[in-house]
């Protein structure tokens, strides 16, 4: 397939429609903000519509007029990201979003046609900005919160691509502003606006991890990975022969990849003994004490409701055969230490705060020389319910994020319960990654 060489046509700042009102100029960063990635992080997504008839000068209009109208509920995205003393806050100052029109001489089948390789490099074209790298004017602590990217193809496909600081929300909220906004743009009432609670329940404290130096590492690579729904189910039930109990897709998948990518580094740099740990982000809303939920908690999920967990260390000598069972009890177990005492603990004093942050802190900075596997489902914020008035995506995506060992869950597009995974590996272990026996019984196809 030809490169799909993307062409700015235009750009604009889109302001709410109407004022922030004062009292509401300051939106403070909470806690689960402050530790969820640096403050030059975005989160990229892209929505993919198939060819229709609509005029996509009038498309992009209608798109510009919804996004002003829907700012004033979300008026955090307008403002810009300073610091006070040692905390990050939004100044909700109405400087708005910037929008980007552009057009790609190619059609969008072809480009979904296209291998893994292509469309994962493609893919940051129809993206407003480098969501890992930013070329801003600004600086960390005045930085821009929203960008868009609308993009046609010649066939009258659109490609809405999002990005938004990581410090103001997550993949959850990305899906919720979609979701209000599209509503908006259909001319529906939109969803509940952006929850202001979380710094109440989790108050700030200047923390952060730092990980920019992992950043844009040399000699890795993402591919996407396909999980079909009978897959899955064969991999559950094989699980569950082993273990005696039937984990979830997304525990499943977590294990398998986390196995294959163990062994893959096992065999690209042979060692004595292979050690490594989990991170696995969990949304903390379901795991709260019941009084808190009662205290109005809300849509805090509409911004940052994710924290880490983490493994202990898991060990295995050069002689020992790695069991798939194994793996998944790691897993289960780290997703479970996020209970009710783990968000207590964040809402914690000082010393209970970091006695729950320490350990991450810990390996991540600490242990550089052990492999740490991250793991974000994104399999259940409903992306593809997001019609703007001309049908749901035919594909949405995200990007590889240019951190080795990371890896992104999401659905497929068949809405199946099948999955994708976007997985960042160094290359020599993606080699042998790829070919890993027992992930090539459950793969799908790799596009």
């Amino acid at each position: 397939m030809a490169e799909a060489k993307v062409e700015i046509v235009s750009q604009v700042t889109i302001k709410p429609l109407s004022p922030t009102p004062n009292h509401l100029k300051h939106f403070q960063i909470s806690l689960l903000d402050e530790i969820a990635t640096p403050p030059s992080f975005y989160v990229p997504v892209v929505l993919f519509y198939s060819a229709s008839d609509h005029d996509f000068f009038k498309v992009s209009q209608k798109l510009k007029t919804s996004l002003s109208q829907i700012l004033t509920l979300y008026y955090p995205f307008s403002g810009r990201i300073k610091r006070n003393k040692s905390n990050l806050y939004v100044d909700c100052n109405d400087e708005g979003v910037l929008y980007l029109k552009a057009r790609v001489p190619s059609k969008l089948s072809d480009f979904l046609k296209g291998n893994t390789n292509e469309q994962l490099n493609e893919t940051k074209g129809f993206l407003p900005l480098d969501p890992y790298k930013p070329k801003l004017d600004d600086d960390d602590e005045d930085r821009l919160i929203m960008a868009v990217q609308v993009t046609e193809f010649c066939c009258g496909g659109i490609a809405i691509g999002l990005c938004i600081s990581h410090k103001v929300c997550d993949a959850t909220s990305v899906a919720s502003f979609l979701k209000a906004w599209s509503q908006r743009a259909m001319g529906e009432a939109s969803s509940s606006p952006l929850n202001m609670e979380a710094s109440f329940l989790f108050p700030p404290k200047g923390v952060g991890i730092d990980i920019n130096d992992r950043v844009g590492e040399k000699n890795i690579t993402t591919k996407r990975f396909l999980f079909s729904e009978n897959s899955l189910c064969k991999l559950k039930e094989e699980i569950s022969r082993s273990c005696g109990f039937t984990p979830t897709r997304v525990e499943a998948v977590t294990a398998l990849i986390w196995k294959s990518a163990l062994e893959a580094a096992r065999n690209t740099e042979p060692s004595d003994k292979s050690t490594s740990f989990l991170l696995h982000a969990v949304n903390i809303r379901g795991r709260m004490q019941p009084s808190l939920l009662e205290n109005s908690l809300g849509d805090v999920g509409m911004r940052n409701p994710f924290v880490y967990a983490i493994s202990p260390l898991f060990e295995v000598d050069k002689e020992t055969k790695m069991k798939l069972q194994d793996l998944v009890e790691v897993v289960i177990k780290t997703i479970k230490m996020v209970d009710g005492n783990y968000v207590r603990k964040l809402q914690g004093d000082g010393q209970e705060l970091m006695e729950t942050l320490e350990p991450m802190s810990h390996k991540l900075v600490a242990k550089k020389d052990v492999p740490c596997y991250s793991f974000s489902s994104w399999v259940r914020f409903g992306f593809y319910e997001t019609s703007f008035g001309w049908g749901k995506p035919t594909w949405v995506c995200t990007i590889g994020v240019p951190i080795k060992n990371v890896i992104i869950l999401m659905p497929t597009c068949s809405g199946d319960g099948g999955l994708e995974a976007w997985i960042t590996l160094n290359e020599l272990h993606m080699c042998q990654f790829e070919t890993h026996p027992l992930l090539l019984q459950f793969v799908s196809s790799n596009p």
